[in-house]
């Protein structure tokens, strides 16, 4: 049970990742790794926001709210990462 647990974690850190550096214009270098524990990271801080503001009785990751947030904080930690790693690279 608790492998099901983690590999959905990766999973959904991955999707959410990927989405996030999708809105995110130009080219990111950063590896499926990284981009998996963006995903993570934003869907920890912004399921638990957006839940809490907007839905606090629907705790759950089936919850749009909880999609919405982990997607708009990822995009705010890719931006913060790019601008103190100096990674970013424009699109060619």
């Amino acid at each position: 049970m608790v492998v099901f647990t983690i590999i959905g974690w990766i999973i959904f850190g991955l999707i959410v990742g990927f989405i996030a550096r999708a809105l995110v214009p130009g080219k990111d270098n950063i590896g499926v790794l990284r981009t998996i524990l963006l995903g993570i990271a934003g869907s920890v801080v912004g399921g638990l926001i957006g839940s809490l503001l907007f839905a606090p009785h629907r705790l759950s990751l089936s919850n749009p709210v909880g999609w919405i947030g982990s997607i708009v904080v990822a995009i705010i930690l890719l931006v913060i990462y790019n601008r103190v790693t100096g990674r970013k690279a424009a699109r060619r």
